[in-house]
């Protein structure tokens, strides 16, 4: 999880209604926001109607909240970016199935060498999946910061 803070000089209601006004009518992009007494949150993300989006879509889910800053009429921003849990299930998933192999063939639940060939190849594409993955999420993080200092002129 990455965070980004900073301030703007606008109300958060008016950064809010800009954020609502950019990014409500998007298609295929997922915008929420809630307000209450003190600041006002909001939460986007791309829509993942099929498994094969999560290879080609920006799957980062943005979390941000919107408060008052110390001077008047100054918004302090705070943004968060996570990755799509489905991301996170399939690497887990691909690593402990690789490690219980390796510990089941070890252990002599499973006999032959091509069981150590299938536990090293399942565990290495767990492995080459996931450093593919952190690079993808690094660049997703910085395309969400550059849409949205574009939106609110930051």
């Amino acid at each position: 999880m990455k965070t980004w803070n900073f301030k703007i000089d606008d109300h958060p209601k008016e950064v809010s209604q800009k954020l609502k006004l950019a990014f409500r009518p998007v298609t295929g992009l997922v915008f929420k926001m809630n307000q209450d007494k003190n600041s006002i949150t909001f939460k986007m993300r791309r829509r993942i109607l099929y498994p094969w989006y999560l290879f080609f879509l920006n799957s980062i889910i943005v979390k941000g909240k919107l408060s008052k800053a110390e001077a008047p009429d100054k918004a302090q921003v705070e943004i968060s970016f996570n990755q799509h849990f489905l991301w996170v299930l399939v690497i887990a998933t691909d690593i402990i199935l690789g490690l219980a192999l390796f510990i089941a063939v070890i252990s002599g639940k499973i006999e032959g060498s091509l069981a150590y060939g299938v536990a090293a190849l399942i565990l290495a594409i767990g492995i080459v999946v996931w450093f593919r993955i952190q690079k993808k999420y690094s660049r997703d993080v910085q395309d969400y910061k550059t849409l949205i200092s574009e939106t609110l002129g930051v």
